[in-house]
């Protein structure tokens, strides 16, 4: 009974120092549920890591929709708006990352 109890008082203590997963980011989750052939964990999770070294919250929010919608790209790259055209660049970066990382 006691080495029941000093396991679970030690897991108690050793638990909140084990990092949480980095696989469960708005990137991760639209790439899980693209249709692309190429789509699996590991190189979702890559992608994602690439993006939190890149991107903003928002910026990942943004790109996670063009899994859904590729045509969104597309509205964004040629948009006529600042927003978009610093959002852009930032993205290129992302996209020039992920390919390093993950290829």
């Amino acid at each position: 009974m006691k080495h029941i109890i000093l396991s679970l008082a030690l897991a108690g203590v050793i638990a909140p120092v084990v990092p949480a997963p980095l696989d469960a980011g708005t990137i991760t989750r639209a790439c899980m549920k693209s249709d692309r052939k190429a789509a699996n964990r590991r190189l979702c999770v890559c992608i994602q890591r690439a993006a939190r070294k890149t991107l903003s919250s928002s910026d990942q929010r943004m790109a996670a929709s063009f899994f859904k919608d590729p045509h969104r790209s597309q509205e964004i790259r040629q948009s006529d708006r600042s927003s978009h055209e610093t959002f852009w660049k930032r993205y290129k970066k992302f996209g020039e990352r992920a390919k390093q990382m993950c290829s």
